[in-house]
């Protein structure tokens, strides 16, 4: 299947995509500090964008250098990505909650030569960043580079060449199943997905985009960074995700549009706090990262009386694969994550079998948004492509009538009962219409008999009874279907993004409670 041709590609790198007309925008901010107020303006942005490549490039940062960051959302993230950027090198964002260790692995095998952070995350840079120079935003300290000093360099930026061929970002995949692995991504593989992505929900210079996914994730730049410059938005940013300064900033600033993960579309639809708040200026909500059932979906779409999409992608595809549209007039199948981006091809392929399937099938993906292949991991990078640019998803998909793709599980995660395959996925989705069930998670359990059983992790919400969410779920499943075994836990471990991280809880599952 292929989708209609993306508009020409402009041979540039990304700063230089994105800061394009920016001056023209005047003093409305680009990136406004929801809890401090700071704000870079968009007449201020690209000198101090060159101030900041300057600044890096005297301390000798220089083409193909990679600048890690390891900070929570903030002014500071854009200006030190697009620096690095126009001084040509190479960014990787870190993830904050990982330990020393963790943060340490991720800055060797980029290879960062230097490290922004901030004060709280400095003892563990310091720690993980070995010869790395750090570069500290919001403070100072010995042994690191103010990051105020680089926004008031007067050397001159030095011209490097670019290539949109060249690799911008160094994101690392979710490590859900495995070590997380570095994904090149080129200049124009962010162009051209940034242009697919203002096809379908477009900001404007009268939007306010909420940045509450976080910065390193590539769903967060994307949309909270990439996406709102191209359009010319303001974006807000969220140190980190608080339900109700969330809407209370919403509250303030007159939110339009509202990237978030499904955990913050249920909180949506069924936490009290929300009531307290004005939501009215709230114009769509677009969720990415994981999987969003259809209930939750409509269940906030109705408690908010505003229009609740669903995003697809992933780090391989620079982000977006396939996005509801923004346009009220256009209908939208609540569930479904919508039509693929233009300029995107998809086959559904029997995993089994490797042949074309008709229904439902693994999602492979081909298009200019497909990543350059994995750092150091030609291995890897065969699996996930191959030799004809088609990137294997993972994701098992059926397609609608009207063309949009609906995921219905990961392929690895599909439990086989007695011969019969069960999507954890479908009955999380159950199991979330249960009155009582804030949380759940689904995994397959060895059996003697059917091979595999569905066991379901839970959080409650209140008093819960495991066996009625047995019979709950039992009557609305077919027979293979049903839930073997129903346990309590405080929390459902998920990555940043979203994602339910089912090695976790793989561990507990060997044998019954």
């Amino acid at each position: 299947m292929s989708m209609p041709p993306l508009p020409p590609i402009p041979e540039v790198d990304l700063t230089t995509f994105l800061l394009a007309g920016s001056a023209a925008h005047g003093e409305r901010p680009a990136f406004l500090d929801g809890r401090t107020g700071r704000a870079v303006r968009y007449a201020e942005l690209a000198p101090a964008v060159d101030r900041v490549a300057a600044g890096l490039a005297a301390r000798g940062f220089g083409k193909g250098d990679v600048l890690a960051v390891l900070a929570p959302n903030g002014p500071e993230w854009p200006l030190a990505l697009l620096g690095a950027l126009r001084a040509g090198g190479v960014v990787t964002g870190v993830n904050p909650l990982w330990t020393t260790g963790e943060i340490a692995a991720q800055l060797a095998d980029s290879g960062a030569r230097f490290v922004l952070t901030v004060p709280p995350f400095l003892d563990r840079a310091r720690q993980a960043a070995g010869d790395a120079q750090i570069v500290l935003a919001g403070g100072e300290a010995a042994g690191t580079v103010p990051f105020a000093a680089l926004l008031v360099e007067t050397a001159p930026r030095p011209p490097v060449a670019i290539s949109p061929a060249d690799i911008a970002l160094l994101p690392y995949s979710s490590g859900t199943t495995g070590p997380p692995k570095g994904v090149r991504l080129t200049h124009r593989n962010i162009v051209a997905n940034v242009l697919q992505g203002m096809t379908g929900a477009a900001p404007t210079p009268r939007d306010v985009v909420l940045a509450v996914l976080p910065y390193f994730h590539v769903a967060g730049s994307f949309s909270g960074i990439f996406l709102a410059l191209r359009g010319g938005a303001t974006a807000v940013t969220q140190l980190r995700f608080d339900l109700e300064e969330c809407l209370a900033l919403v509250q303030e600033h007159r939110a339009t549009i509202l990237p978030v993960a499904p955990p913050i579309v249920l909180a949506l639809a069924r936490h009290p706090v929300v009531d307290r708040y004005d939501l009215s200026s709230l114009e769509l909500v677009v969720s990415g990262s994981a999987p969003l059932s259809a209930a939750v979906q409509q269940e906030c779409a109705d408690r908010l009386g505003r229009r609740v999409v669903q995003a697809y992608g992933m780090t391989e595809s620079s982000t977006l694969i396939a996005m509801g549209g923004r346009d009220p007039a256009v209908p939208h199948a609540a569930g479904s994550v919508g039509e693929p981006v233009p300029g995107t091809e998809i086959r559904l392929v029997d995993p089994h079998t490797g042949a074309e399937a008709a229904e439902i099938g693994e999602l492979w993906v081909r298009g200019p948004q497909v990543m350059a292949g994995y750092l150091h991991n030609p291995a890897a990078t065969a699996e996930m492509l191959d030799g004809e640019g088609w990137l294997r998803t993972g994701d098992l998909v059926s397609l609608s009538r009207t063309g949009e793709i609906v995921v219905l599980d990961r392929v690895k995660d599909l439990i086989k009962v007695s011969g019969f395959q069960v999507a954890p996925a479908e009955l999380e989705a159950v199991l979330m219409t249960h009155p009582a069930v804030a949380d759940a998670a689904v995994l397959g359990r060895l059996d003697p008999e059917r091979g595999e059983v569905p066991v379901a992790f839970v959080v409650p919400r209140g008093e819960l009874d495991p066996d009625a969410v047995l019979a709950f779920v039992a009557e609305r499943v077919a027979g293979y279907k049903r839930i073997a075994e129903v346990r309590i836990v405080d929390a459902i471990p998920r990555s940043p993004a979203g994602k339910i991280v089912r090695r976790v809880l793989r561990d507990t599952i060997a044998a019954p409670a």
